[in-house]
């Protein structure tokens, strides 16, 4: 087990910064394996310091250094500020790593209102119209963003390897049986991706994880809600807008993201789902194939962030239950999932 606050001093140290740590106090929000503190600084302010050891340091600093690059692209735009910016050294993102874990530092951005726990009618038209004129200006920031490392279709070959292995059953703690079904479907994924031609789709940076917990809101002078500060970016990525969609209708759900945890896909179904696709629509226009895309999308979630993942990520005993629930449940729900209704957004 990593001593975290350790990590964090000697990454600060090594950081450069004259001011000195007065306090540390640990606000990981214990769900994953990663550390997340918050730093008193000498001068009366603060940095967030972030420590893991989840997946490879040199996608980490990949990200990070792309995170980076993306709240400077956005500084001219209404989204100034609205990232928690990675503080860099020399010009470029700071990361720290000592051949194990690693550790990156942020603005500790101010927090605002959060949307409660099931968010009204009201709440999704302007959510959904935020985030449209958010994924808007990531669009444009995307030009000026180098390609990253991993990708849909990379993340989903290295899984069918994983799972093509003899040794899949224990290495996953799953059946024969769960093992062939995931494999089936990860073979089917990357077949749809072929079939689309999904290389040539627009990519943009993402932050996949849109719980309500994750960002809060404001009012502007005229009573205008906005979105106002976001932070955790521990699934960021540069790729299609559409796995961005999952966790916003969790957001969306008459049930919310919190009150009752579940990864089902029902979410992507539901009326209020419905509603905040035809607001996001009204700004940033869908097209039919980005629809028809949602349930892979799902697909991917589930394949990648929980299946190959997970136990990386999540703690052991929710990476088990997560596992599990989405191979004999989660998945096969997603053979029923009907999105006729979606389809209708389009007009």
């Amino acid at each position: 087990m990593i001593d975290a606050e350790r990590i964090v001093r000697l990454a600060w140290a090594d950081y450069g910064d004259n001011r000195s740590v007065v306090e540390i106090v640990e606000v990981s929000a214990h769900v994953s394996t990663n550390h997340v503190f918050r730093l008193r600084l000498d001068d009366g302010s603060h940095v967030v310091g972030k420590v893991s050891s989840y997946g490879s340091y040199f996608l980490f600093a990949e990200d990070h250094d792309r995170l980076f690059k993306l709240v400077q692209s956005l500084s001219d735009t209404q989204w100034s500020g609205f990232l928690a910016q990675v503080l860099p050294r020399d010009g470029r993102a700071y990361t720290w790593y000592d051949g194990s874990c690693w550790a990156a530092f942020y603005n500790d951005v101010e927090r605002g209102t959060q949307l409660p726990r099931i968010i009204s009618t009201d709440d999704i038209v302007f959510l959904a119209r935020e985030i449209a004129g958010f994924h808007k200006a990531c669009a444009n920031a995307a030009l000026d963003l180098p390609p990253t490392s991993n990708s849909v279709k990379g993340d989903a070959i290295h899984l069918l390897d994983q799972l093509s292995s003899e040794f899949a059953p224990r290495n996953f703690d799953l059946r024969e049986s769960d093992i062939s079904y995931l494999r089936t479907s990860t073979h089917n994924f990357l077949t749809n991706l072929e079939n689309i031609h999904f290389d040539e789709w627009t990519k943009i940076p993402i932050l996949v994880d849109w719980n309500l917990g994750n960002f809060s809101i404001t009012q502007d002078a005229n009573l205008l809600k906005r979105l106002f500060t976001r932070w955790d970016y521990d699934w960021f990525r540069i790729d299609t807008r559409m796995l961005d969609f999952y966790f916003l209708s969790r957001a969306a759900s008459h049930t919310g993201d919190k009150t009752h945890f579940s990864y089902s896909p029902h979410t992507l179904v539901e009326p209020r789902f419905l509603a905040f696709l035809q607001a996001y629509h009204s700004v940033y226009p869908l097209s039919r194939a980005e629809i028809e895309f949602l349930p892979s999308a799902y697909q991917f979630f589930i394949l990648n962030y929980v299946i190959r993942e997970g136990a990386k990520f999540f703690r052991s005993d929710l990476s088990t239950r997560f596992r599990k629930d989405a191979v004999r449940l989660y998945l096969p729900m997603l053979e029923h999932l009907d999105i006729t209704p979606l389809l209708r957004t389009l007009g």
